[in-house]
C-alpha cells in the first residue's frame, strides 16, 4: 500500500481532460468545416469540457479517477479513459476524404500540445530554470533549483509532453476503431473506400483492434516517447 499523491492525480486529471477535450473537438471542428455539424449541434466544437464529459461522463471522469487511484495504490501514477465525438455515418460514407480529415484532425490536435509543451520546456532548458530528467512522464523535465511552483510546472510540461505523445500515438494505430484507420481514406475511391468504411465499422474488427492494440502498444510506444525525448532535447548536451 502506498500513500496517495492527490496533487499529482489532480494534475494528471486536468492535463488527461483537456488533452482530451482538445482531440475531440478537433475531430468536431473539422467535421464541421466539411459539412456535419452533428457534433457541433452537441456542443463539442468547444474547449468547454462540459458538453464532452456529458457525452462521455464515464470515459472523461469515472473510469480516469478510479484508475488513477487503483494505480496510486500500487506505486504507479497513472489513469486511463476514452471519449468521443459523433458524426453521421452517412456523411462519412458520402465524403470518405472529409472523413479521414475529421479523424487525423484528434492526433493532430495532440501534436500540437506536444509542441506547445516541448517549446516551453526548450526555453526553460536554454534558460537554465529547467534541466532534463528521466523518461518518466511527469518527470522528463526537473527544476534546476527546487521549489513548489517550478517542480508543479516542470511537472505539468513533462505530462502535458508525454500524455499527448501517447495520446496521439494511441490513436494513430492503423487499426479499427482508432483514427489511423482512416488513412487509407485519403487514397481509396468508391467502392474500395466504402469497402475499408464497413470494415473500420464492423463491431468485431474494432474488438480486434482493440485487443492487438492493448496488446502491443507498449512495444510501440516506449521506442516512440524515447525518440521523441531525443528530438526535444537534441543539441542540449543530452
Amino acid at each position: 500500500m502506498h500513500d496517495i499523491d492527490y496533487a499529482a492525480g489532480l494534475l494528471w486529471y486536468i492535463v488527461f481532460l483537456y488533452s482530451t477535450v482538445c482531440h475531440e473537438a478537433a475531430h468536431a471542428w473539422v467535421a464541421l468545416k466539411h459539412g456535419d455539424d452533428t457534433a457541433y449541434r452537441g456542443g463539442q466544437v468547444s474547449l468547454d469540457p462540459i458538453p464532452h464529459i456529458r457525452r462521455e461522463p464515464w470515459g472523461m471522469v469515472v473510469v480516469p479517477l478510479i484508475t488513477f487511484y487503483m494505480n496510486a495504490l500500487n506505486g504507479v501514477t497513472w489513469m486511463m479513459g476514452w471519449a468521443s465525438a459523433p458524426y453521421n455515418r452517412l456523411w462519412a460514407e458520402r465524403n470518405p476524404r472529409s472523413a479521414a480529415w475529421m479523424a487525423i484532425a484528434g492526433p493532430v490536435a495532440n501534436l500540437l500540445l506536444v509542441i506547445a509543451a516541448a517549446i516551453c520546456i526548450r526555453i526553460g532548458v536554454s534558460a537554465g530554470w529547467f534541466m532534463p530528467g528521466s523518461t518518466r512522464f511527469a518527470e522528463i523535465v526537473k527544476p534546476v533549483h527546487e521549489g513548489g511552483a517550478a517542480h508543479f510546472f516542470t511537472m505539468l510540461l513533462g505530462v502535458v509532453f508525454s500524455l499527448n505523445v501517447l495520446l496521439m500515438t494511441f490513436n494513430l494505430i492503423p487499426l479499427p476503431p482508432f483514427d489511423g484507420a482512416s488513412v487509407p481514406l485519403f487514397f481509396l475511391r468508391g467502392a474500395a473506400a466504402a469497402s475499408w468504411q464497413q470494415l473500420m465499422w464492423n463491431p468485431a474488427a474494432q474488438l480486434m483492434g482493440f485487443v492487438v492494440a492493448f496488446k502491443g502498444f507498449g512495444a510501440i510506444f516506449h521506442p516512440i516517447h524515447r525518440f521523441a525525448l531525443d528530438v526535444l532535447y537534441h543539441n542540449l548536451g543530452t
